[in-house]
């Protein structure tokens, strides 16, 4: 085993396991570290999750970070944004998305802060939100945990969390995972938020105290490594300009 792996190496290796049991279905990943945890996927253990550009283009391999997608093989397919709206429906398409906040209950907004008649930020509204959390999973990444984005309330609700949807009777609804650059998080089973794991070489109170509701990880196991071919696809064949430093800086090495 490697001796150097960084958080974002750890959090890319979580990321990858989110697809684990998958299956072929669409793998939509927002953000650096989650791109290039579905390529790892696609390179080991889930061969079968279909990678997009982006864009339109559905690639037969998993392409280097930042190269069309014709980098990485054969263009098996192509899938226009209008399409995207009944892959979502049947549920063949698993998320890795963002947020600005998140609650106990894994409601998450990306659309405003503040009150909804005088908002202090405009963010990006709710886009898919709503109808990726009432048709698939959803998982979500977050590359810096605090107080201020793990809150008891979200001033908007773009992504439905458990409470909600069981209110609703949502039958599609199902949230996965947070993987945190702290933590990788989860659901109990009244769907509040708790910690599946704490990575290495962080203090678990440091998870407790960036988390703005109760969230105890003291007796929480450590977060799994990267095995050396794991790093070895992240470093020389997804992402060898080592983009992923950008999005979770790491000073000092982990592992």
């Amino acid at each position: 085993m490697s001796n150097d792996v960084t958080i974002a190496e750890i959090c890319v290796a979580a990321c990858s396991d989110i697809y684990r049991e998958s299956g072929e279905l669409l793998a939509h990943a927002v953000g650096i570290v989650p791109s290039i945890g579905a390529r790892l996927a696609k390179l080991t253990h889930s061969p079968d999750i279909i990678l997009s550009d982006g864009e339109a283009f559905m690639m037969s391999e998993a392409s280097p970070l930042g190269k069309p997608a014709s980098a990485g093989g054969v263009i098996e397919g192509w899938a226009p944004f209008r399409r995207i709206f009944d892959i979502v429906a049947t549920g063949r398409r698993q998320s890795i998305m963002g947020a600005s906040q998140i609650d106990q209950y894994g409601n998450q907004n990306i659309s405003l802060i503040g009150d909804w008649d005088k908002p202090k930020r405009q963010l990006i509204g709710v886009r898919g939100a709503p109808g990726n959390t009432a048709n698939h999973r959803v998982d979500y990444w977050i590359a810096r945990h605090s107080a201020r984005l793990f809150v008891p309330s979200v001033d908007m609700v773009s992504g439905v969390g458990n409470d909600r949807a069981k209110a609703a009777g949502l039958k599609h609804h199902h949230l996965g995972v947070i993987i945190t650059n702290l933590a990788v998080l989860d659901y109990d089973e009244d769907g509040r938020v708790k910690v599946l794991s704490v990575h290495p070489g962080v203090d678990p109170q440091e998870v407790t105290d960036n988390t703005g509701f109760p969230l105890d990880a003291s007796n929480a196991p450590e977060t799994r490594l990267p095995t050396d071919e794991e790093l070895r696809l992240i470093r020389e064949v997804i992402d060898p300009r080592a983009v992923r430093n950008r999005e979770v800086p790491a000073p000092q090495p982990v592992g």
